[in-house]
């Protein structure tokens, strides 16, 4: 879908279908003024009727209308204009979106995308309707056999500027958000792949199909070359799996070379069965998710690299499975991390941490200038943030807040939570230096500060995105987050807001 953004008069673009805004109580905006106008009053007349209140959500559909260069006219409600903000826009998008997933429509002009939203400037506006609409689009049925009927591809869709010339930074924000697009979508796929499918072998030949495409840095560590560097941690994991286990490296480097990267870890457990400490069977086929991290991860790196930013970027994902076998690791067993500190598991299906730490230490390496991991670490999240927020854990006061600067420009929500020293004792080891597990109690913040002992050489974050890298239920899938967070955050690091 190609997306651009011009200045124009509505009612004189060609196009499949004009989509234009209507506020509660049937009152027009700017461009369906302008639009109405042209039709000789058609478009209000239509709505004296009661066919649309303009409610947040409805849509009204209208064909041949008067004096309008369009094939088809699509009436969006978008609620109080009073209250409109970055929340009724965003359903807005959608709503628009929704309905033109239905049409034989080959293009589209959206006419309401430039309208004011509470504190945000044009090119926020012009990211969250690229990313809305591409959300709204995204299709994963490759393996079905029984597709849905085809529908004629909306293969254009052109963002309309009323009154005023489109900015060279909404032109950039065009560009950054097809970009973003593209990661989210090739992050949505890898979720939703199927575990017999996207192995840990099947992560690096992706990763190494992107390199190719992007002429990235690209490099692979081996189970040989793990036990060389002794990442007990990861190699402990993976113990019960025929699936050789990877460590993925992968480079963009488009800032200046003396720049430190940002270093993006990505959890990749391409399947959780929680080893040895066996999950419930009910819903574990959703555990094909737990590489969320790793997805996200390498959906930034796609989007960083295809929007050409000015910034160097790592990734580097540690990914495996976590599977039952006579050779598993048992609870109780202490094994060494590449760090040297060792590590009682009392239980192993807390093993996002222990792959996750061993990386974090290989880390130091690149000499970065922050390290953000991310991954699908705790339920304990999940029931503290519910499905809207990832938690947010930082060891730099500076980092957190740019972090959670970025998670409201675009709209991909994170919560900071403590990372007291505290805590720590809940991971006290009578045998080890310590356990992988704190107990029920702050769950998901005892697995934080397990992470915080190997990264306190490191400006360093952890998102637990458990709770928001994908969705249960009759819209089961993966929702491509945190890629917007992390690919908003690298850029405003970058200076480019």
């Amino acid at each position: 879908m190609e997306f651009s953004i011009k200045a124009l008069s509505p009612e004189k673009k060609k196009t499949g279908c004009l989509v234009l805004g209507v506020w509660q109580g049937a009152a027009l905006t700017r461009g369906a003024q302008i639009a109405d106008k042209a039709s000789g009053g058609h478009i209000g007349g239509v709505l004296r009727h009661g066919d649309l209140s303009g409610r947040s959500g409805s849509t009204l559909l209208l064909h041949s209308v008067p004096g309008i260069a369009a094939e088809r006219v699509l009436l969006v409600g978008l609620g109080e204009q009073k209250e409109f903000g970055e929340a009724a826009f965003r359903e807005a998008i959608r709503t628009a979106a929704s309905g033109l997933r239905n049409l034989g429509a080959r293009d589209a002009t959206l006419a309401f995308a430039d309208l004011k939203v509470a504190r945000r400037a044009l090119p926020w506006n012009v990211r969250h309707a690229v990313t809305g609409i591409r959300d709204a689009f995204y299709r994963f049925d490759s393996l079905k056999t029984q597709k849905k009927p085809p529908v004629p591809p909306l293969a254009a869709v052109t963002l309309a500027v009323i009154g005023a010339p489109a900015t060279m930074q909404a032109e950039r924000a065009l560009r950054e958000a097809s970009a973003t697009a593209d990661g989210i979508d090739f992050a949505k796929t890898l979720g939703n792949l199927p575990p017999n499918i996207c192995t840990p072998a099947y992560l690096a030949e992706e990763a190494k199909k992107l390199a190719r495409e992007f002429k990235l840095g690209y490099e692979v560590l081996e189970q040989r070359d793990m036990e060389k560097l002794g990442m007990g941690a990861l190699l402990a994991v993976t113990r019960g799996s025929r699936q050789p286990p990877k460590l993925i490296v992968l480079k963009y480097m488009g800032g200046p070379k003396k720049d430190k990267p940002i270093v993006y870890v990505g959890k990749g457990i391409t399947f959780d069965t929680g080893g040895i400490s066996l999950k419930p069977g009910a819903e574990m086929d959703e555990m094909k998710f737990d590489m969320s991290g790793a997805g996200s991860v390498l959906g930034t790196m796609r989007a960083l690299a295809g929007m050409r930013a000015p910034l160097n970027a790592i990734a580097l994902i540690p990914t495996c499975e976590n599977m039952p076998d006579g050779n598993a690791t048992r609870p109780g067993d202490i094994v060494t991390t590449m760090s040297g500190q060792t590590v009682e598991i009392l239980n192993t299906d807390a093993e996002g941490r222990l792959i996750l730490c061993d990386a974090l230490t290989y880390a130091e390496r690149f000499e970065p200038d922050v390290v953000i991991d991310v991954a699908t670490l705790t339920g304990a999240c999940v029931i503290a943030l519910g499905h809207v927020a990832s938690g947010l854990f930082s060891n730099d006061v500076k980092l957190c807040n740019e972090i959670s600067a970025a998670s409201d420009d675009a709209w991909d929500r994170v919560w900071a939570m403590p990372l007291w020293e505290d805590y720590q004792e809940q991971l006290r080891s009578n045998f080890a230096d310590m356990a992988n597990i704190g107990g029920r109690p702050a769950g998901s913040i005892t697995a934080a500060c397990y992470l915080a002992r190997f990264a306190k050489k490191l400006r360093w974050a952890h998102l637990d995105v458990a709770g928001t890298a994908w969705k249960s239920g009759r819209e089961k899938g993966s929702t491509g987050r945190p890629v917007p967070l992390l690919t908003r955050f690298a850029l405003r690091h970058a200076g480019v807001k």
